[in-house]
């Protein structure tokens, strides 16, 4: 549900990050428009909810998770590249306020729900992990946000200076064994495990649909794979949560070095199983 906010451009890949609401897309928008105003004019593309062609409270992005910024690392290193994190510091009250001005102005906003469930699971970026290094900061609620922010200045400048033997301030992530290959399958299994998983849910809210309220004794998802059990109504916005939460935990056992699922189907069983362990709890 967060907005995805990451930068590509030719050899580089910033991530931005940040409370709901705080900016990131402004950000991005002005740092590709000031990478373009630089000598070298860097190709940049811009990865975010309308490249998908979803709106902010259906697409379900993890860069403020901690563990989702490692693999996207991994990612970078594997290729050879330099990469930074951008950090839209902007504390929750501010957060809200923009977001309620957004709904009064009838402009893309994020549901209630889905706002406190992004807020509550925020991990900030600290320059001490490899991960978030180097990690460049904006506080738009007090200065503003502008291509020419010293943040996004020194990030341009990050992004665009030649590399070579006497260039001390730019680093350059280079692959090693573990991220050429473990991490690197890791990170497509964390793509399958997203496709899938909003693919089972998507079943469960048609199936429900369908049913117009009226019992529902399972969802049946395609040959050779488990029902769920779903014996009462479940509603969207917990579906996204028990969703969310899947994933964070398996990326967590990924990290501790348990296998992710290795195909599709895997990440459906394992989901199913998730829940119906969790909605017969319930």
């Amino acid at each position: 549900m967060n907005s995805l906010h990451k930068l590509v451009l030719q050899m580089a890949l910033v991530v931005i990050c940040g409370q709901p609401c705080s900016g990131k897309s402004t950000t991005a928008a002005c740092l590709a428009e000031a990478l373009q105003e630089a000598e070298s004019k860097p190709p940049a593309r811009i990865v975010d909810e309308s490249s998908f062609h979803v709106t902010r409270n259906e697409v379900d992005s993890l860069n403020s998770i901690k563990g989702y910024r490692y693999e996207l690392w991994c990612l970078a290193r594997a290729a050879g590249t330099r990469y930074c994190v951008v950090h839209c510091d902007v504390d929750e009250t501010h957060c809200r306020r923009w977001n309620e001005q957004r709904r009064e102005k009838s402009e893309a906003c994020y549901d209630d729900k889905i706002f406190e469930d992004l807020v509550r699971r925020f991990e900030r970026p600290d320059s001490r992990n490899r991960w978030d290094s180097p990690l460049f900061e904006l506080w738009p609620s007090r200065d503003g946000i502008g291509k020419s922010s010293a943040a996004i200045t020194d990030a341009v400048t990050y992004l665009t200076k030649r590399v070579d033997s006497k260039t001390k301030d730019v680093k350059v992530l280079q692959p090693t064994i573990a991220t050429q290959g473990a991490r690197l399958t890791e990170a497509n299994s964390l793509y399958e495990l997203d496709r899938a998983t909003l693919e089972v849910m998507n079943m469960i809210v048609e199936a429900q649909s369908r049913a117009a309220g009226g019992p529902l004794s399972g969802v049946t998802l395609g040959p050779g794979l488990p029902s769920v059990d779903v014996s009462r109504l479940v509603g969207l916005p917990e579906l996204r949560r028990l969703r969310r939460t899947f994933i964070k935990l398996t990326g967590q056992s990924s990290l501790s070095g348990l296998p992710p699922p290795s195909d599709a189907d895997s990440a459906k069983r394992m989901f199913v199983d998730y829940l119906n362990r969790e909605l017969g709890s319930s």
